[in-house]
């Protein structure tokens, strides 16, 4: 009977309580800031990678849509995010006795602004960049669909986390 009873009182509390996860990171309130803008990206780094900025503007999209419930408007949005890609270069990495290097690097930077027209307490400018490494024996053109991708997703992540997530 002592068993019942604990069970059941194990089930009541456990229908009380709610436990809210966000695997986004996302600290967002909605009712205060519902809306969102964000302009396109140019690329303004002196080496011109011609899909960079397409893609980076569609990541940017995606993962906005995905990791959140806000709605993309032009009319006066609650919150905007602009800016322009800086850097999209190579630096040799690892010099051999030869004087060839045997690695390259691949550094993107992308500086942004956030404002909050709601809290502007909480606008930001900031440069954000990341990096790959890849043998120096392989052509840029070869690799850098796969690292543009991958640098984009990383610089995208880390935007997302320094303006929704307060972190």
């Amino acid at each position: 009977m002592k068993k019942i009873g604990l069970l059941i009182l194990v089930s009541i509390m456990m229908t009380a309580c709610t436990i809210s996860y966000k695997f986004n990171g996302s600290n967002i309130n909605y009712s205060e800031t519902p809306t969102l803008e964000i302009r396109d990206f140019q690329n303004q780094s002196p080496n011109v990678y011609p899909m960079l900025a397409q893609m980076f503007n569609e990541e940017m999209k995606d993962v906005f849509i995905r990791g959140t419930k806000l709605q993309f408007t032009s009319v006066a949005p609650s919150m905007e995010i602009e800016g322009e890609i800086v850097r999209w270069d190579l630096t040799p990495l690892a010099v051999q006795e030869n004087n060839l290097a045997s690695q390259t690097r691949l550094t993107m930077a992308v500086k942004f602004r956030f404002r909050n027209n709601v809290r502007p307490e909480e606008d930001k400018e900031e440069t954000i960049s990341a990096y790959r490494d890849f043998e120096s024996s392989k052509m840029l053109t070869d690799v850098q669909d796969k690292l543009g991708e991958e640098l984009t997703k990383e610089i995208v992540d880390q935007i997302f986390n320094a303006t929704m997530s307060n972190w």
